[in-house]
């Protein structure tokens, strides 16, 4: 076993093959370390997220190293049958990279056995292996924007079902019309680890494939007496957020959560909400709304003005970081801020939204969570005062927003591949400025340099895990930060992570800024401690 550091708070452990991975992850789940909170197994790497207040990345080590990675898992009694219409844009490519015809292509995937070896990249993609040897093949030379939901897909060892539409390198060879991903299933992905997979030509089956339809989400209505605020303006469209979704990496589904968790506790606390209390993130201001009973709000987070218009018609003006009465018929509109990217509203007893999965954390690549909040939504408030505390008049922030003009310094931690990159590469990454481009999200932010970071080689790194801060390096040698949204797993490697205490700065930091990168220590192996 290898262990490398991935952040102040994860480490990845890097095994011989799948197999052990698997044995690796099986042996941790059936006797667990104290302070492993979370785990994400890949091709040949576990990541493993810890409590550092119970356990240390040393220790950790050391209790894995002894661990018996010889037991084969017992395959599952369960069997997921998919139909395959074999009409995939990269039928032929797959079928000249393997020198098979194509309908031999077809005969092997639809003879072979597959196992879900773990989920990633999207809710509901399962990785899976065990298909013929003769149809391994890499990846696009160049991949694509988008490929639709449905996708039947090849790369290396894997096989797999793009479950909705995202970008994506694999090889196409047929679409499938079952729903991979369903949020009101239980579970909501088709493919659970272990699972059991065939696939069968639906051109050649001799029988009628019946899809189930979705059943249709009943909306929340909100009656017109009910408290509640109507949204008129949302330039960027709102999401609700918390703290994020957590023990749901099995389905391949991350944590997401508020970019600026800081500010979005210090919101909270401004109107005297229970910690965890879900709030809209606002991104560059702009958001304007009625209500149509007494509430309280607050906002944190970047400065935004504040301006509230009674039903007389008279204003009165408001920072963030304060609590302010509104009475019914209050229209609120919350400019754009100066510096920073997204602000917290919180009202006082909380927004009636519904959780998913446990959360109210919206998460905009995997689409997970409630809608996005738009004009002429209807937010509806709970009015219950259960778990309140006075309202919090002393909030200040822990760093001052930053602005499109300034240099922000993040603190990195080096790992897990950072001896991918060459010592020139290296110093590019600690010695360049990277401008914040106008394409990043809450997925990650997108950076773009004078000098490409420089790999060693060209070498195509399995699929693994990648946590919030992570700075991935795609051919291009232009890194992308991760933020909350990011996916479960990729398949570029990370030269280093922003550490835990900067991820709530790096959310603020607007588009044009430029970002300087700070190694707190040297990469190195973690060691075992004896």
């Amino acid at each position: 076993m290898r262990f490398l550091p991935v952040s102040l708070t994860t480490i990845l452990v890097e095994l011989a093959d799948l197999d052990e991975t698997l044995a690796l992850f099986a042996s941790l789940q059936a006797d667990p370390i104290d302070g492993i909170a979370e785990m994400v197994p890949a091709a040949r790497t576990l990541m493993i997220r810890f409590r550092p207040e119970k356990v240390s990345s040393s220790d950790l080590a050391a209790g894995i190293a002894t661990r018996d990675l010889s037991a084969k898992i017992a395959p599952s009694e369960h069997l997921v049958e998919i139909p395959v219409r074999y009409d995939g844009e990269d039928l032929g490519d797959v079928a000249e990279l393997t020198g098979l015809s194509v309908e031999e292509v077809i005969r092997r995937h639809t003879e072979s056995e597959f196992t879900v070896a773990f989920c990633g990249f999207a809710p509901g993609f399962g990785y899976l292996v065990g298909g013929d040897t003769a149809l391994h093949v890499p990846r696009r030379k160049s991949p694509r924007t988008r490929i639709p939901a449905g996708s039947v897909a090849l790369a290396g060892a894997f096989s797999g079902v793009y479950p909705q539409n995202s970008p994506g390198g694999w090889q196409i060879i047929g679409t499938t019309p079952v729903k991979m991903w369903d949020i009101d299933r239980d579970p909501g992905a088709l493919f659970q680890p272990g699972y059991r997979v065939r696939f069968f030509d639906m051109a050649k089956a001799g029988k009628t494939v019946s899809i189930p339809e979705p059943a249709a989400r009943a909306e929340r209505a909100v009656a017109a007496d009910d408290p509640q605020f109507k949204v008129f303006a949302a330039p960027m469209p709102a999401v609700f957020q918390d703290l994020g979704r957590f023990g749901q990496t099995g389905q391949g589904v991350s944590a997401s959560g508020a970019l600026d968790r800081g500010a979005f506790n210090a919101a909270n606390r401004i109107v005297g909400n229970p910690g965890n209390t879900p709030a809209l993130e606002l991104t560059l201001g702009g958001f304007s709304f009625e209500s149509n009973a007494r509430a309280v709000i607050g906002l944190a987070g970047a400065p935004c003005p504040v301006t509230v218009r009674d039903a007389a018609g008279r204003n009165r003006d408001f920072q963030t970081w304060q609590p302010i009465a509104l009475e019914p018929g209050d229209v609120v509109t919350i400019g754009h801020p100066k510096t920073g990217m997204r602000a917290y509203l919180a009202v006082r007893g909380g927004f009636d939204v519904a959780l998913v999965l446990g959360s109210a954390a919206t998460d905009t690549l995997a689409v997970v969570g409630p809608e996005p909040v738009t004009s002429g939504t209807v937010l509806a408030l709970k009015g219950r005062n259960e778990g309140l505390t006075s309202v919090s008049t002393d909030e200040i922030p822990a760093f001052d927003a930053p602005s499109a003009s300034e240099v922000v310094t993040l603190d990195v931690v080096l790992g897990p591949r950072t001896d991918w990159f060459t010592e020139k590469g290296l110093e590019t990454l600690t010695s360049q400025l990277w401008q914040v481009t106008p394409q990043s999200s809450r997925v990650g932010i997108r950076l773009a340099g004078d000098v490409p970071l420089e790999r060693k080689d060209s070498a195509e790194l399995p699929s693994e895990g990648t946590a919030t801060g992570a700075i991935q390096v795609p051919h291009s040698g232009q890194p992308v930060l991760f933020l909350a949204d990011h996916p479960l797993t990729g398949g570029y490697p990370v030269i280093g992570a922003v550490a835990e205490y900067h991820l709530d700065l790096a959310g603020q930091i607007p588009i044009n800024a430029k970002i300087r990168f700070r190694p707190i220590g040297p990469f190195a192996d973690i060691a075992a401690s004896r």
